[in-house]
């Protein structure tokens, strides 16, 4: 339990900057994938790709921050995608 725990710590002391965008991508994430779990036979994906988007936005911030660069380049693909799935959702093409 100790080493959990310092893992978070030094997690935290390491970067406190991407250490809350980390945070900030977790909470939006999950919620989006919850909120996609919960309407999953008729999802208002217009609610659900801005809190991916948002999500991807911050961890590519904070893995900018930590030199983390595939894990960055893979999150910027998927921002990218929730910014089409975004504009099909409501319509704009």
């Amino acid at each position: 339990m100790e080493k959990i725990k310092n893992f978070w710590i030094d997690s935290y002391k390491s970067d406190k900057i991407a250490f809350i965008c980390e945070l900030i991508s977790f909470v939006f994430t999950v919620t989006a994938s919850m909120t996609l779990a919960i309407m999953a036979k008729n999802p208002n994906m217009a609610l659900v790709y801005p809190g991916f988007f948002i999500g991807s936005l911050t961890a590519i911030y904070a893995y900018y921050r930590r030199g983390i660069a595939w894990p960055m380049l893979l999150t910027t693909y998927f921002a990218c995608v929730n910014v089409f799935g975004f504009g099909v959702a409501i319509g704009l093409w």
